[in-house]
């Protein structure tokens, strides 16, 4: 990967691979432990960012794939299903894990048939589709490497059979190592069943350097986007847009290109997301529309609201029904109530600003004194006008007007205008006597 990171910890759709496999395996289970070797004590640190109720067991020696689960024998219990992932494997579905979960055998495998199975350990089975054993690629004939049906690694198997046949793996083999396909071999010879279920090939891809995982990326991209047309949402164009987190979206959503959907995203009904948006941590109410360019995260946006393009929603705003946003304003921890509007170039943080209020072009809340953050109030039905700073802590009371080019430092009363700014000074002819 030519990287300081171990390798599930590189970023796929916003998340690291093992936060993937993670993510899935608490679908189906609480019960998860992650066996960390190469920069464990970096791994252990993600993990518990992750999940603190995550186990870890430590594989001081990279010996194999036996090895590796061996090293958290101690935690299976005889009465349990243990099912075997990979970090390194993130697309594996949830539907996938509950076929395996479902079999009604000892042992199930995850198997996939390729036309090309380089790499992969054949699938030795009998006549009735029961597995007998597993080759690798460095121990097979000729003959063998032609079989197209290959293991994934990926298994369910009861912990009462685990545990013993983990103790008789050895590592006779051409890399030295205690492969956990060994197990199909030696609990078949102790007439135990095992089944095979297929996998889609595209969800059991891994990756071993920054060539296939960007090919993973491209496969999680498609896989996402068919999730959202599923929802019901328009895709201008499928494959550029991409969903780093959940989407829930109502009927009549559209989605133009090169938008960015991170954490948890929530669309009404008919919302439309235009060209070159992101959108993190964001909920948007039905017929709102958010214009190209625009940047939305940890926000709340009300219904028929009209926001960019080049708007900047930070941390903690929230916007009311029919109001409006324009381009190149930017709000932090700031409300804006019903049919309120600042249509550009604008700065509004910790502020809470009254519904139909009109905040002119260039108007800042001037919030920050240095030290400490201060809250602006305006009242509804107030006007601010153009390039006026308000000066924190400040309340602007309803139906208040502010004139253009004022700098405001002290409450203003209800209805009443407030103008702060240098007397305007004429000298004729000032220019020629210049001269």
């Amino acid at each position: 990967m030519n990287t300081n990171l171990p390798k599930v910890m590189q970023p796929l759709g916003g998340q690291t691979l093992v936060s993937h496999v993670i993510k899935t395996a608490k679908s189906c289970s609480k019960d998860i432990t992650v066996i960390v070797g190469h920069q464990k004590d970096l791994l252990k640190e993600h993990i518990a960012d992750i999940d603190p109720n995550i186990q870890t067991a430590d594989q001081n020696e990279q010996l194999g794939t036996a090895h590796a689960v061996k090293t958290a024998s101690h935690l299976i219990k005889d009465d349990e299903k243990v099912l075997v992932l990979y970090g390194d494997v993130p697309l594996i579905r949830s539907e996938s894990i509950e076929a395996l979960i479902n079999s009604d055998q000892d042992c199930t495998l995850l198997s996939m048939k390729l036309d090309d199975p380089t790499g992969y350990g054949r699938i030795m089975t009998n006549e009735k589709n029961l597995a007998l054993r597993i080759i690798e690629q460095k121990d097979a004939s000729d003959v063998e490497k032609q079989i197209k049906n290959v293991f994934t690694g990926i298994l369910l198997i009861d912990g009462s059979f685990l545990k013993p046949a983990l103790d008789e793996i050895s590592n006779q083999n051409a890399a030295n190592e205690y492969y956990l396909t060994d197990l199909v071999e030696i609990l078949s010879a102790k007439g135990v069943k095992i089944s095979c279920i297929q996998a889609n090939p595209t969800e059991v891809m891994g990756a071993n350097n920054k060539h296939e995982l960007h090919e993973l990326e491209s496969i999680l991209r498609k896989m996402s986007a068919e999730k959202l047309l599923e929802q019901g949402i328009t895709l201008l164009d499928a494959a550029r847009v991409d969903v780093r987190g959940e989407v829930e979206a109502g009927k009549d959503c559209s989605v133009d290109v090169n938008v960015i959907f991170e954490g948890k995203v929530v669309l009404g009904e008919n919302v439309i997301i235009k060209s070159n948006v992101v959108l993190q941590d964001v909920s948007i109410g039905d017929n709102s529309i958010i214009e190209s360019f625009s940047h939305l995260s940890s926000a709340t946006v009300g219904s028929n609201c009209n926001i960019g393009p080049y708007a900047r929603l930070r941390e903690g705003s929230e916007i009311g029904d029919n109001a409006k946003i324009g381009n190149f304003v930017e709000t932090k921890k700031t409300k804006l109530g019903d049919g309120a509007k600042a249509n550009h170039l604008a700065y509004l943080g910790d502020a809470d600003i009254g519904s139909k209020t009109n905040i002119g072009a260039g108007t800042i809340t001037c919030n920050y004194d240095g030290t400490n953050k201060h809250q602006t109030s305006i009242g509804e039905d107030s006007f601010i006008g153009t390039n006026s700073s308000l000066v924190a802590p400040i309340n602007i009371g309803k139906g208040a007007y502010v004139g253009a080019g004022s700098t405001i430092t002290k409450d203003v009363p209800d209805e009443a205008l407030a103008v702060g700014r240098g007397k305007q000074v004429i000298k004729e002819d000032w220019a020629k006597n210049k001269k």
